[in-house]
């Protein structure tokens, strides 16, 4: 039998599962087919829809709206769900949607991530671990955010969009196209990029030489002044000698958006 501890005033569907040490406060919605997994902390006012699947150690603040319907015209109340890992802090007011048929039935959020109050995450997106979400920041539909990425707060990100692993959005900047691992991003209009995520990726232990790296390929892609294919062929060469210059050319390859420039 679970152990969960439910505020009396919460409400949990019959078809929801709570795991062990799982505590629901006060005036909170738990929906059927939801599934929490052990210790697992729901704060107050808050409302999990179903289908949803979340994982353990999570941390959910006051007035989370989390698993609603995709905000998406096209859905017509065919199943579609919300995955969450573990050891995730979602604060207050954050809102993420389950996915659409469409675009793969599912949204996905990975473990050890921080959404901070007011973020949302749109339907169909897919977010990696360890990220950082600021106040406001927010993904429309389908997007894709690799691992340790912080988007500052008020960051706005277009649908389809790409966001490479270690990149870092500045405050306010809007981006509408895909941005490459380990590339600053700063607010001027729609956001540019600005250099690399050099702090970030010190903290993250990458020594002078993989940071040296990757400023070359930066340099290569966005200062030399040459056209996108020239730019490639240059990484081709600068990849033979780092794994990181090889991980940013094939996520440039995968791309369907334009190329952030």
């Amino acid at each position: 039998m679970s152990t969960a501890a439910v505020h009396p005033s919460a409400i949990v569907e019959p078809g929801a599962r709570l795991g062990d040490g799982v505590r629901v406060g006060a005036f909170s919605y738990i929906g059927n087919d939801v599934e929490i997994g052990d210790g697992t902390d729901i704060g107050p006012h808050c409302s999990i829809h179903g289908p949803a699947r979340i994982g353990r150690d999570n941390r959910i603040l006051g007035h989370a709206a989390i698993g609603g319907e995709p905000q998406d015209k096209k859905y017509g109340g065919e199943r579609v769900e919300l995955v969450i890992g573990d050891r995730n802090t979602i604060r207050e007011f954050v809102t993420v949607n389950r996915g659409t048929a469409g675009g793969g039935g599912c949204t996905r959020i990975g473990d050890d991530n921080w959404l901070l109050a007011y973020t949302h995450v749109a339907h169909d997106c897919v977010v990696g671990n360890h990220c950082v979400f600021s106040n406001n920041a927010t993904l429309a539909g389908h997007v894709e955010v690799g691992d340790h990425v912080i988007l500052s707060g008020f960051a706005g990100i277009h649908q389809f969009c790409r966001i490479g692993a270690h990149a870092f959005i500045g405050m306010g900047a809007f981006v509408n196209g895909d941005v490459p691992p380990f590339v600053m991003v700063a607010q001027e209009g729609y956001g540019r990029p600005r250099g690399i995520n050099s702090e970030g990726l010190k903290r993250r232990g990458f020594d002078a030489d993989r940071i040296a790296a990757i400023k070359r390929a930066y340099r290569a892609l966005y200062v030399a002044g040459g056209s996108l294919d020239e730019a490639r062929a240059r990484l081709v060469e600068l990849a033979g000698d780092s794994d990181d210059v090889r991980a940013l050319l094939e996520f440039i390859d995968a791309g369907e958006r334009p190329l952030l420039r």
